[in-house]
């Protein structure tokens, strides 16, 4: 039996396969399970392995590299064209095995383990950030239905936690122990966050590509850690143009009155990592407006004529491209040098 191309369809605990030859036809079709999966994959030839890119994808697929197979990763709703009517998981997998072969098809780039442990580790600390929202803002709700107004800021909160809630009236006994337990696992909260802000710094200190990344106006420790994990070398992406459009960074075009006009960006890809580059295209904007460079020339001009946020996002855009130059290139980032 001769295989070019085989399609996995996968599953927790049964993988839906099936193999096409030469000519696109299906000449194998077959249902295993997560422990014969590796088996019958060895007994194969060399050839091009089709899977989504979902999880467990990149563990089975850098198993599969390892015996000499391709391996082509592509996202879902690339693949849903593919898949024929009255869908199921054996037509899931021709419908993947069909889409891998096509030429202008856009592939997820194998991720290694280091990648992945370090984007498990912005995701758990991502969350822990959400619940310490949570927590202050039952914090505040609770202290208002007393009477008691707090500033917004995390810096005012923690101020007013420590100079005017022991000296606040209109507290019972009850409720003075539910904030003094809200204010203990608020701090255990930012403990935990801590932890991982320390360990971000150590892999920032390791890693040369991270270590370029730094050099960045608007790229601190998180945005460079988590955007180092997510591109690797940057060899994914053909242009930085492409990789500000993965991110949702590009801004769309829509035509009224037979004339096209640009509007909101795409908001597609990586919400995570647009909101870092665009929280530090806020904190770099100030500083870099008023430098005597290209790019503050740049920034000074599109702010005569366009509001902050949209000059923020704008210099996001720039931004995510800047990175991806200096993540193909390993060369720290010279202001000086960035064209207008």
């Amino acid at each position: 039996m001769n295989i070019d191309v085989l399609g996995i369809d996968l599953g927790k605990n049964v993988y839906s396969v099936v193999g096409l030859d030469g000519k696109g036809e299906v000449v194998f079709r077959h249902r295993v399970r997560r422990i014969t999966l590796a088996q019958l994959v060895e007994k194969l030839a060399p050839c091009i392995i089709g899977m989504e890119a979902c999880c467990g994808a990149h563990r089975l697929g850098r198993q599969f590299a390892a015996l000499g197979h391709t391996v082509r990763l592509m996202a879902p709703e690339y693949v849903k064209c593919y898949v024929k009517a009255q869908k199921n998981d054996d037509r899931d997998a021709e419908g993947i095995a069909e889409a891998a072969t096509r030429l202008t098809m856009r592939f997820v780039s194998l991720k290694s383990e280091e990648q992945l442990d370090i984007q498990s580790l912005h995701r758990t600390r991502d969350l822990l950030v959400g619940e310490r929202t949570v927590l202050i803002n039952q914090l505040r709700a609770v202290l208002f239905e007393r009477g008691l107004i707090i500033p917004r800021g995390r810096t005012k909160l923690d101020r007013w936690l420590r100079e005017e809630l022991p000296n606040a009236r209109g507290l019972s006994p009850c409720m003075q122990r539910l904030v003094d337990d809200l204010m203990l696992e608020l701090q255990e909260l930012d403990k935990r966050i801590a932890a991982f802000d320390r360990e971000f710094a150590e892999l920032s200190r390791t890693d040369e590509t991270m270590r370029a990344l730094l050099s960045i106006p608007g790229v601190g420790v998180i945005n460079a850690t988590a955007i180092g994990a997510a591109i690797g070398d940057g060899s994914a992406f053909a242009k930085g143009h492409d990789f500000a459009a993965w991110l949702g960074l590009v801004p769309r075009q829509v035509t009224t009155g037979g004339k096209p006009r640009l509007v909101g960006i795409t908001k597609r890809g990586s919400s995570y990592l647009r909101i870092l580059l665009i929280h530090g295209a806020r904190s770099a904007l100030p500083s870099l407006a008023k430098s005597e460079t290209r790019l503050g020339n740049w920034l000074r001009a599109l702010l005569e004529r366009a509001k902050r946020n949209v000059v923020g996002v704008a210099l996001a855009n720039k931004l995510a491209r800047i990175v991806w130059a200096v993540a193909r290139s390993g060369r720290a980032f010279d202001a000086r040098l960035v064209a207008a």
